[in-house]
C-alpha cells in the first residue's frame, strides 16, 4: 500500500522544527520512520506534513552529565547499542535493545522515537518506566521535562502535545554492583513481544540496594512490578528462594489483554516466569 499524500520538511534546527509543528494542527514528526512509515503505508495516519528531524544535529549527541545520561532523541538504537560507555553506564538500555526488531531496523529506528511511539509491547518504554527516566519536550513556549510516569497515556498515547517536540531521553546512571537483563516472549526473534520484562538490580555484598522491574505486552502501557521490588528490597540475601517468591508476585494487579497471540492467563503465567529468569540473570543464579 501507498501512504497518503502529505507535504515533507528537514529543518535544520530545532527552532524551525518546532515551528512547522506550531502552524500545523495536522503535522506529525519523523524521527526513524520505523513504525510511522507503517501506520501511513495502511492509512492508520494521515498527516499533512512529516518534519524530519534527522539533520538537526544536536538531536544526535549521547551526553553525560554527573549521575545522569542525555540521550538525543535522534540517537539510532543501533548507535545507542554499540556505544560501550552508554552500556556501562546504563546497562538495561544495552539488554532491552539486543532484543528490538532487527538490525537493519535498529539502524534507523531512533531511541526517542521508540519512546514516544508508545507501543505497550516495545522494549524501550519498558526500560524508561523502570529506571524512572524523563523525556526532555521542546515547544514554541519553551522546554519541558516529563518524568515516565507520566508519559504513558494508553496504547500509543502519551501525554505530548500534538506541537512538543522530544529532544532527548534521560536516564540515571548505573551505580557499581548493576546489573540487568531483558527477558521476552515472542512468536519470532524480532517480533513485538507477547510478555517481556526488564529488571536492574544493584548489589552490595549479600544485599540488594535496588531493584527496578517492568512488564512490557500486558496492558496498554508499560507496566511497573512494584511488588517485586518490594520484595526484592525487604532485606533478604539474594537467593533462588528469595528471586521464586518475588517473581510469583508480578502478576499482581496486572490487566492485559487477549488477543489471537495470546489470552490474558497465558501472559499472567509469562509475566512470573519472565521475571524470575530475568532476575536470575541479572543476580547471576543457577534457573
Amino acid at each position: 500500500m501507498k501512504p497518503p499524500p502529505f507535504d515533507y520538511a528537514a529543518p535544520d534546527t530545532l527552532d524551525e522544527a518546532v515551528r512547522l509543528l506550531a502552524a500545523d494542527a495536522d503535522a506529525k514528526v519523523l524521527a526513524g520512520g520505523q513504525s510511522l512509515l507503517p501506520l501511513l503505508n495502511f492509512r492508520l495516519a494521515a498527516p499533512s506534513l512529516l518534519v524530519d528531524l534527522r539533520r538537526i544535529a544536536p538531536l544526535h549527541a549521547i551526553e553525560r552529565t554527573g549521575d545522569a545520561v542525555r540521550i538525543g532523541a535522534m540517537v539510532t538504537q543501533r548507535a545507542a547499542e554499540d556505544d560501550a560507555e552508554l552500556a556501562r553506564d546504563v546497562p538495561l538500555l544495552r539488554e532491552a535493545l539486543q532484543f528490538v526488531a532487527h538490525p537493519q531496523i535498529r539502524s534507523r529506528g531512533t531511541v526517542g522515537g521508540s519512546i514516544v511511539h508508545a507501543d505497550p509491547a516495545a522494549e524501550l518504554p519498558a526500560v524508561l518506566v523502570a529506571l524512572d527516566g524523563r523525556v526532555v519536550v521542546r515547544a514554541s513556549n519553551g522546554e519541558r521535562t516529563v518524568d515516565a510516569a507520566d508519559l504513558y497515556r494508553g496504547f500509543l498515547t502519551t501525554s505530548l502535545a500534538p506541537a512538543e517536540v522530544a529532544t532527548a531521553v534521560e536516564l540515571p546512571a548505573a551505580r557499581p554492583g548493576t546489573r540487568a537483563a531483558c527477558v521476552e516472549v515472542a512468536q519470532r526473534r524480532g517480533d513485538y513481544a507477547l510478555c517481556g520484562a526488564v529488571v536492574q538490580v544493584t548489589r552490595d555484598r549479600d544485599a540488594l540496594t535496588d531493584a527496578r522491574v517492568a512488564l512490557f505486552g500486558v496492558g496498554q502501557r508499560p507496566v511497573r512490578a512494584r511488588s517485586v521490588e518490594e520484595r526484592l528490597l525487604a532485606g533478604d540475601p539474594p537467593s533462588g528462594g528469595l528471586v521464586r517468591e518475588a517473581a510469583l508476585r508480578a502478576s499482581d494487579g496486572l490487566e492485559p489483554q487477549t488477543d489471537r497471540q495470546a489470552s490474558a492467563d497465558y501472559r499472567r503465567h509469562l509475566a512470573r516466569v519472565l521475571v524470575r529468569r530475568g532476575l536470575e540473570q541479572a543476580l547471576e543464579l543457577a534457573a
